[in-house]
């Protein structure tokens, strides 16, 4: 298979997990719902954030609209970089994971642009509908994204001298498939980094 299929076939593969999870969780879940497995460790837990990875955001509406414009503008750059590097037959690995941060990228700008339009707002006691009468519950470029994985590994109390015997919680962002993704990527480029790039390095000192 061609670098240029296995881009295409990686990022919609995340497109359709990512966003049908999203759905599911959306319609069927209310907010702040919490639904355990693997035991203790990991929990289904509905949260909605203004945007940027993990549950963080910039706040306002202007902050919520220069980070969507932000993740475009960032997605159409990795689009050209992916394919300035299969041009030049880059390492399979980078083109992989790049596919897969820019997969992760567009997942949250679907979020961020359209749910707004086509879900009602969710609520502590009641799931959002999709495509509702009269509309959905923001303007475009104004939805919330969907987050639902929650992994509460350690739980446990600082010691007294030390944040006054306050509880601690390891791991406590709330995150989704886009950003899992994303993050396994950059990790995965960070410790493969000399091996991906030199090949690029050999290449363009060929050109």
């Amino acid at each position: 298979m061609s670098n240029t299929r296995k881009s295409i076939l990686i990022v919609l593969l995340i497109l359709v997990v990512d966003q049908t999870l999203k759905i599911l969780v959306k319609t069927h879940m209310t907010l702040y719902q919490q639904i355990p497995f693997f035991g203790n460790w990991g929990v289904l837990h509905f949260v909605e954030n203004n945007g940027m990875a993990f549950g963080l955001s910039l706040p306002g509406s202007l902050g919520k609209i220069l980070l969507t414009s932000f993740r475009i503008v960032a997605v159409v750059a990795i689009g050209f970089y992916l394919r300035r590097l299969i041009s030049l037959k880059a390492h399979s690995g980078l083109i992989i994971t790049l596919s897969m941060v820019m997969a992760g990228a567009l997942g949250n700008i679907i979020d961020s642009v359209f749910y707004g339009l086509i879900f009602s707002s969710s609520s502590p006691v009641e799931a959002a509908r999709l495509f509702p009468e009269g509309g959905g519950y923001a303007p475009l470029l104004h939805g919330k994204v969907v987050d639902m994985f929650y992994f509460p590994i350690i739980k446990g109390n600082y010691p007294e001298w030390f944040r006054g015997g306050k509880s601690f919680i390891f791991f406590r962002p709330v995150f989704n498939i886009a950003d899992s993704s994303i993050s396994v990527a950059v990790a995965i480029i960070l410790f493969n980094q000399k091996r991906f790039f030199r090949h690029i390095d050999h290449r363009e000192a060929e050109e």
